[in-house]
């Protein structure tokens, strides 16, 4: 009986881990299978995570925030597309960031990109654009209601 109540125990903390709010994605493709499966978005953070000042700002003011979780949770599929200066990145990972950024032609960081993504007659993944943002200053309410502005269009 307590084996099987340990068993019961892990086996429920395991799930109760696995489902963590706000899960950011680095694979593109498990980020894209997640939203066509659940028909949410995108949210797609081009970051460089350990020397843009604007980006550290936008993680700390909002990303990290239970306020900005709720609702990314409800709304959108996260996707972090990081080009880091300093730390190590594997090669596939920074080749997918490299070729994402040439497609939706980031300049500055943070960009934010909200997308919708489809398997066209070619069975290739289309690109389906709703929107783009930054940095928004005021913390996570200023910058939902603008991300809830693009989500509307």
């Amino acid at each position: 009986m307590k084996k099987l109540l340990v068993i019961l125990l892990l086996f429920t903390s395991t799930i109760a881990f696995g489902q963590e709010k706000a899960k950011w994605y680095i694979d593109f493709e498990k980020a894209a299978q997640v939203s066509m499966q659940t028909g949410k978005p995108i949210l797609a953070d081009f970051t460089g995570s350990d020397w843009c000042g604007w980006c550290k700002k936008l993680k700390k003011e909002v990303f990290i925030t239970p306020q900005f979780k709720d609702w990314a949770d409800q709304n959108v599929v996260l996707l972090e597309l990081d080009y880091p200066r300093k730390k190590q990145q594997d090669e596939k990972i920074k080749k997918q960031n490299r070729e994402l950024q040439q497609i939706f032609q980031v300049r500055g960081y943070p960009t934010i990109h909200i997308f919708n993504v489809k398997v066209n007659t070619d069975n290739q993944l289309e690109f389906l654009p709703v929107g783009q943002t930054g940095y928004v200053a005021g913390g996570p309410t200023p910058w939902i209601n603008n991300a809830n502005s693009i989500l509307k269009k």
